[in-house]
């Protein structure tokens, strides 16, 4: 009898929302309930149906009536050990941004600053229904590794990786090809498919300017022998192909360059690719290359991506926050809204006409979650809420006045959703926010240590920032 009570699966039913499947049918129950065993979806169906099955098996009942539930969002561009240098590089360009103010608060952070940051941005993340993030590079993947274990999330998780170029901090300039690689497969063997399942171990190349063709070339040979992703920044800015060209003579940038070096793979994830051409974007949709758009970074110092294009020509396109220093917002609800708005005035920039069915809400929403677990290579897993997925769920109570009346509940979550209204997130099966509260950590107590942190950092790393108007 004791055996077969330690065998029983916990049974949770919510019962009484409106469910946004984003399965293949595109499903949305009105009156709809979800029993989770465990850590995966046991049963999905209307509210009365499930009820009549299920409610005398479940552990826990929750009556989530006047809700919306969707399948966790999916973040596939954020540089959590970035949070803590909010605010230090607004208003500058790219290489400013990198070569005075980012590199030099990078090479100073200690492994315990990068757990700080990455906890104050997984709190971020986890306000605005995010379950999943694919890390763009960071120096401590071991204290990125910890926090997500402790915050309860899921995470592809990537080390900042470069082997030359101009503007890096002498305590990187003498890092070889070899200890990059080396540091990254370390990592793989120490965290991949740790924390429950939760947290992947990812090559990074944090972009082209800083990397040889061997660190190219071996890095994607790694990521092929252990069948993993590799996350790389690319075509962010003009100056970047331009040198590409120059360098590598290729007759555009980085996107040709990489198709000749055969590093135009699958499991590539390229962030921005706003500064291709339509043959690049052939070659990106041919090798199955995923590409991660992050509106409000691509606003503030990179130009329009041709996203449109990229999803007609077939190539998964999803939504990213970049980091707090290109960004200030961790708040993927925040990008649903500005990627509609932005390529929908593109397309008067770009064919000089306007086009309000340009990236529609069901597009966006698809972004943040089917096609983000694509992204990610999670989608057998990830991305919708059906039987047999992860229990990776979003809870939104659009009673407020940024959503009263919902008509459409689609259009509802991309244009008239805020943070506000995500009020519970689970992941893996468990509740990592209930009621607005983070369960696992203490936010305030994050969020003073995060700023005593922040201090100390910039100060190590001599950052001093510009005085703005007449401060007294």
């Amino acid at each position: 009898m004791m055996e077969r009570e330690k065998e029983r699966k916990v049974l949770t039913v919510l019962h009484g929302c409106v469910i946004i499947t984003m399965d293949e049918e595109q499903r949305v129950f009105r009156d709809g309930g979800i029993v989770i065993e465990q850590d995966k979806i046991k049963a999905i169906g209307q509210s009365p149906h499930i009820l009549h099955h299920f409610s005398h098996l479940a552990d826990n009942i929750v009556d989530l009536t006047g809700h919306i539930v969707l399948p966790g969002l999916i973040n596939t561009h954020v540089h959590t050990s970035q949070q803590l240098a909010r605010g230090i590089a607004d208003d500058v360009d790219l290489m400013t941004w990198l070569h005075n103010r980012i590199w030099p608060y990078e090479s100073n952070m200690t492994d315990h600053d990068s757990y700080l940051s990455t906890l104050l941005c997984g709190i971020e993340l986890i306000h605005s229904g995010v379950t999943c993030f694919a890390e763009a590079g960071g120096q401590h993947v071991s204290g990125m590794a910890r926090a997500v274990h402790l915050l309860g999330l899921r995470a592809c998780l990537t080390q900042s990786t470069m082997d030359f170029g101009h503007g890096l901090p002498s305590s990187w300039a003498t890092r070889t090809t070899h200890d990059c690689i080396q540091s990254q497969k370390d990592n793989y063997d120490k965290y991949h498919n740790t924390a429950q399942g939760r947290i992947r171990i990812w090559f990074g190349i944090r972009q082209i300017m800083n990397s040889t063709p061997a660190l190219l070339i071996q890095t994607r040979d790694a990521a092929i022998q252990l069948k993993t992703g590799i996350h790389m920044h690319v075509a962010e800015i003009p100056y970047e192909n331009q040198l590409v060209m120059d360098v590598h003579e290729v007759d555009h940038g980085t996107v040709t360059y990489l198709e000749r070096i055969d590093f135009l793979q699958n499991n590539l994830l390229a962030a921005h690719s706003v500064w291709i051409d339509n043959n690049e974007i052939s070659l990106l949709a041919k090798a199955g290359v995923k590409v991660s758009h992050c509106p409000a970074a691509a606003m503030r110092m990179l130009g329009f991506a041709p996203v449109r294009e990229m999803l007609d020509a077939g190539i998964c396109v999803s939504l990213g926050t970049d980091g707090a220093p290109s960004n200030n917002r961790m708040s993927i609800v925040d990008e649903m809204y500005l990627a509609s708005l932005i390529n929908k005035g593109r397309e008067v920039f770009a064919n000089g006409t306007t086009d309000p069915t340009a990236l529609p809400a069901e597009t966006i929403l698809r972004m943040v979650t089917v096609n983000g677990a694509k992204s990610v290579h999670w989608d057998d897993e990830l991305g919708s809420l059906e039987v047999g997925k992860k229990a990776d769920i979003v809870v939104v109570n659009p009673s407020s006045w940024s959503m009263v009346p919902v008509h459409d509940c689609i259009s509802s979550i991309v244009y008239c959703m805020r943070t506000e209204n995500v009020v519970s997130v689970m992941c893996n099966g468990l509740w990592i926010m209930k009621d607005k509260r983070i369960i696992n950590v203490d936010e305030e107590e994050v969020i003073s240590k995060a700023k005593q942190a922040s201090v100390e950092l910039l100060k190590r790393a001599g950052i001093e920032l510009p005085t703005r108007m007449n401060m007294i």
